[in-house]
């Protein structure tokens, strides 16, 4: 197939020939315009004849951006959470279609997007809050195209376009935001403010296992196995749309049950007495753990809140609620836990994700790590200081494996 670009009212254009008709002998010469360098229309114009010699023309269509969103929400509402469904709809109804609604899906190009993301960065910000500015900040912008991406990459499987714009597009960089974590002698001193706090055993259970917040305003108290000292989180609660909602475990290890040490477990068998306690008293059928005395929901938004509260009456700088879990982690692998058996705790779902997470403990790690093994294989460091003895090796003639064991 050949095919040509060619100048059309200021930006560039693409044109090739399909081949005749099978059923009238036309000829077909489909085309594109709009494109703004001469670099994009070619690249669109190649990946049209690769579309159409493996069979996956993409005919015209009017379809907007607008429409293919509406299709698209609807079609991911099977597969995926409702918390991802929920920045989609966030996502379509707030940024995307406000902006490029209109557009037709097969003239959106990446210069279009870049337009759009750029449009967002200066006043993209639909629910302004005290201070906030005009525009979105890069993080939710970046979020913005990882979601056009991914909508883009389903509209090339279903025929509807011939290649991902998205993949050209530049979204705004992020830099990785580093989490901000209270140390051991801060998590004590919180723990100590919050004694008497009806949610003492919630917020113990946060800083001794690192589970996130979802998983802990949502146990329940089968859930709980106070014989075994054993905890295991089956229906987080979530926010979508600032509305509770049950969600599920995100990894098959979050499933696993994690240990309790003695005061948690201690903290967690008084706050089920009293929790069975007013279930008789009110009658209430709330299975979860961290009700009203009455079985009233508690909102995993007021949880963060209460916490928030509880870190300035304390002294201590506030942070999220979820940074104690990454306070947890920091303190587990400093002190010397398996990377592995953190992994597994925290739910993840490999011990590499932990390790790429939780960089920033790995230098110090590495330097004890030296020490330790040095230790090992040197002895006690007054023992390095003395000048080394030759101890006399008396080998066994003719054994083959000598040399290559010291080769390794």
């Amino acid at each position: 197939m050949k095919g040509s670009v060619y100048r059309k009212d200021g930006k560039w254009a693409y044109r090739f020939d399909l081949g005749p008709d099978p059923l009238t002998g036309r000829r077909r010469q489909p085309s594109k315009s709009g494109f703004a360098t001469k670099k994009e229309a070619d690249k669109a114009l190649r990946a049209a004849i690769a579309a159409a010699e493996s069979g996956r023309h993409v005919g015209g269509s009017r379809r907007t951006v607008a429409e293919f969103f509406d299709e698209w929400c609807k079609a991911m509402a099977a597969s995926v959470r409702p918390k991802t469904l929920a920045k989609y709809h966030l996502c379509r109804d707030s940024y995307i279609v406000p902006v490029i609604g209109e557009t037709a899906l097969q003239d959106l190009t990446p210069v279009r997007l870049n337009l759009m993301y750029a449009h967002l960065l200066e006043k993209g910000r639909v629910h302004r809050r005290g201070q906030q500015g005009a525009g979105l900040s890069r993080a939710t912008v970046a979020t913005v195209h990882r979601v056009v991406r991914r909508a883009l990459a389903d509209a090339v499987r279903w025929g509807y376009v011939p290649r991902n714009v998205a993949e050209d597009a530049r979204p705004p960089s992020v830099g990785r935001r580093a989490a901000t974590v209270w140390t051991p002698d801060q998590l004590r001193a919180f723990l100590a403010h919050v004694k008497d706090d009806r949610l003492y055993a919630l917020y113990l259970l946060i800083v001794t296992t690192g589970m996130r917040r979802g998983e802990a305003v949502g146990l329940r108290r089968e859930d709980v196995d106070l014989a075994a000292g054993t905890v295991v989180p089956q229906r987080p609660r979530i926010v979508v749309d600032g509305q509770t909602a049950e969600g599920e475990t995100k990894t098959e290890s979050g499933r696993r049950p994690r240990a309790l040490d003695p005061v948690t477990l201690a903290a967690l068998r008084v706050h089920v007495e009293r929790w069975e306690k007013e279930r008789a008293d009110t009658g209430h059928s709330n299975e979860l753990l961290f009700c009203w005395p009455d079985g009233a929901y508690i909102h995993p938004d007021s949880v963060t809140d209460w916490f928030q509260q509880h870190a300035r009456a304390a002294g201590l700088p506030v942070i999220r609620l979820h940074d104690v879990r990454h306070s947890y982690a920091t303190a587990a692998l400093k002190s010397g836990v398996h990377p592995k058996v953190v992994s597994e705790r925290l739910g993840h779902t490999d011990v590499a994700f932990t390790l790429r997470t939780y960089s920033h403990v790995i230098p110090g790690m590495d330097e004890a790590a030296a020490g330790l093994v040095a230790g090992v294989i040197l002895g006690p460091a007054d023992d390095n200081e003395k000048p080394p003895v030759h101890e006399t090796v008396h080998e066994e003639a003719g054994s083959p494996l000598d040399d290559e064991e010291e080769k390794g």
